[in-house]
């Protein structure tokens, strides 16, 4: 059965899995749940695996985009039509790939980190629905489709976050991300309605093609497209974590591990970069939206980064690192270079899900410690967790010929040759990329370097079983190859990954110059001598003599991240507690609609209390009362014919 015709396959398996462990998970062996559970992942990425092949030979003989309608979904006035359509190009090979091979190799991990957690169960049901809804996202052919999707995604970052929900502190990260997210995503629904408005279609080669053909904006102008473009962007600050929407992402840390590197790292968050690159036509037209979108990228790429360097949380290190890597990708787009940044969003996945399970690696060899002051010394205790992680780091750093060279090379190399303003956001990209080496090499000395800072007697440090070890070393060789597609272009040769991308975002393969070329190689020695900054800062401070420096004002301001969380907490959070505590539920609810309510009830009861003394029981009494009502009656009808007109009428 051929998979690219029946591509409804790769997300049912996932589903299907989520809804076994689900409802029959708390009945079943560990080893039951871990079979339905890698079973559904691991067929469903052999599956991507054949269908990117059957659709490379497609596309070789059709060149086009491959996409199939399976049924309507809903047929509203006009004949608009919004079906479960699935497509394959490009663009949707790579995010398939990435979702479905990264999350095959965490949910291996997953068995053995999550071994002895209560809700195993409930843990892999969340997690393959979760596969489910992203694997939607990336195959949908339609705005509404990929919106399904884009709204599951935030539901199980919810269930996953507060995973551990006895916990208020994992309660509350998980509402505060569903909120955050919401406030983001009603600007991406609005950006629908308005493309639905002026195109009459959400699918998107027609949308696309009727976009390809009208006047671009012009820069400062906000016309119908970048006005669109930039509330699809709000969407996009909020699920991939951009100022101002990026708060909600450090917090998620109180989720299990696995899920800081499948949904917070490697998937879930990029998946607002995918949808800038997917819509690109529409932000090429629109120079104003993709000027914010480059400025709200690279300010996230620094700001991130600064409060990065005094963390001392192992995971909220790496958090603040993906929302600074997260603003590179959005810097590439902002550029428009489209291409270079869904290279970093790859080998992002790749590097980033390793030091995410790499931490938590260290976490579970440390009895559940987090803090790097509190940990040293285990680089000689857990050898391969070490070897890994700093496999990760050096990516990261963007040494060559580690896979983060390549692609952050690729991003600050357009953002210089970008105008307006390309040297400005190339050059606070460098310093992002300073701070990036240093904080990443401080947290391998603060961990790995030195001696131990803790209680040998009561923290039996050891290494992580061969099922997390595993995915660690296999994730460690892609962050190490994974850049090597755009290798050959720093020897005159072809960037493969730019070329294959190219029919999605061009439809004309890639090329450059002699003194483009010349150009790259400088900037990229630049940026290397960056890193080597970096790291050499981080040496000198951490490599010999591991201490708490003074506690400085600048120091306070990072620490407690520039009290962002505390300034929406005064003049956001508090005055819409406020205006729902007394305003809404007191007056409104409580004093008015409750009020009217309880009034009418207390009239009636009232009433009733009243009429009831007349049911006494006194044989004497109901004798009065019926005489009474008898010369009522009498007196009412006929009270008119002793009036005196009517009298007055009968003489």
């Amino acid at each position: 059965m051929p998979i690219l015709e029946n591509l409804w396959i790769i997300p049912l398996l996932p589903l299907l899995g989520a809804i076994l462990n689900g409802l029959l998970g708390a009945k079943w062996s560990k080893n039951l749940v871990n079979s339905v559970a890698l079973g559904s992942t691991g067929i469903s990425f052999v599956c991507a695996i054949e269908a990117v092949r059957e659709f490379l030979a497609y596309y070789e003989a059709n060149h086009k985009a491959w996409v199939k309608p399976f049924f309507d979904w809903i047929v509203a006035y006009n004949d608009a039509r919004f079906g479960f359509d699935l497509q394959m190009d490009q663009l949707t090979v790579v995010m398939l790939l990435v979702v479905t091979g990264v999350g095959f190799l965490i949910h291996i991990y997953s068995t053995g980190y999550m071994a002895h957690e209560e809700g195993y169960y409930r843990f892999f049901s969340y997690l393959n629905l979760f596969m489910f809804f992203m694997l939607i996202l990336v195959l949908a052919a339609n705005y509404v489709l990929l919106f399904v999707g884009w709204e599951g995604v935030g539901l199980c970052s919810y269930l996953l976050i507060g995973f551990y929900f006895f916990k208020k502190s994992a309660a509350d990260a998980g509402k505060k991300a569903f909120i955050v997210n919401r406030i983001g995503d009603f600007g991406f629904m609005l950006g629908m309605f308005l493309l639905f408005r002026t195109f009459h279609t959400l699918d998107f080669n027609p949308l696309f093609a009727q976009a390809a053909t009208m006047q671009p904006d012009a820069m400062g102008q906000f016309g119908t497209l970048t006005i669109a473009c930039l509330l699809l962007f709000m969407g996009a600050t909020g699920k991939s974590a951009q100022i101002p929407l990026y708060v909600w992402l450090p917090d998620a840390m109180e989720g299990p591990t696995p899920v800081s590197a499948l949904i917070h790292a490697a998937t879930m968050v990029t998946a607002g970069v995918y949808v800038v690159a997917r819509s690109h036509v529409l932000f090429t037209h629109a120079p104003s939206a993709m000027y914010v979108v480059a400025i709200i990228g690279c300010a996230t790429a620094f700001f991130a980064a600064t409060i990065g360097l005094v963390q001392s949380d192992v995971k909220k290190v790496l958090a603040y690192s993906t929302v600074s890597q997260l603003g590179y990708m959005f810097l590439a787009c902002g550029v428009g270079a489209f291409g270079a940044g869904i290279f970093h969003l790859m080998t992002h996945a790749f590097f980033k899900a390793l030091l995410f399970l790499s931490a938590g690696s260290v976490i579970h060899a440390m009895g559940g410690e987090q803090d790097m002051w509190h940990m040293g010394g285990l680089g000689k205790k857990i050898r391969i967790t070490f070897y890994c992680m700093l496999c990760g780091t050096i990516a990261i750093a963007g040494f060559p010929p580690f896979a983060g060279f390549f692609s952050k090379d690729a991003i600050l190399f357009a953002a210089f040759q970008h105008e307006p303003a390309g040297k400005v956001l190339y050059v606070v990209g460098l310093l992002a990329a300073i701070l990036t080496s240093f904080y990443m090499f401080r947290l391998i000395w603060l961990t790995f370097a030195g001696e131990p800072r803790f209680d040998e007697h009561k923290v039996h440090v050891h290494e992580s079983p061969a099922t997390m070890t595993a995915p660690l070393s296999i994730l460690a060789v892609l962050s190490l190859v994974g850049g090597w597609f755009a290798a050959p272009a720093f020897w005159g040769g072809k960037d493969y990954f730019a070329e294959f991308l190219s029919p999605v975002f061009s439809g004309e393969e890639v090329a450059g110059g002699d003194s483009a070329h010349q150009l790259e190689w400088i900037l990229s020695g630049v940026a290397v001598l960056a890193a080597a900054a970096g790291l050499a800062v981080a040496w000198r401070m951490y490599s010999k003599s591991v201490r708490r420096g003074p506690s400085t004002g600048l120091h306070k301001l990072l620490y407690n991240k520039y009290y962002v969380d505390e300034i929406y907490q005064a003049a956001i959070v508090g005055p819409l507690v406020w205006l729902s505590r007394n305003i809404l539920w007191k007056l409104v609810d409580a004093g008015i609609i409750d009020g009217t309510v309880n009034g009418v009830a207390h009239g009636a009861a009232g009433i009733g209390d009243v009429v009831r003394h007349a049911q006494s029981g006194n044989t004497r009494s109901y004798a009065v009362w019926v005489i009474f009502g008898a010369l009522v009656i009498f007196a009412i009808v006929f009270w008119p014919l002793l009036h005196p007109a009517v009298v007055g009428g009968v003489r």
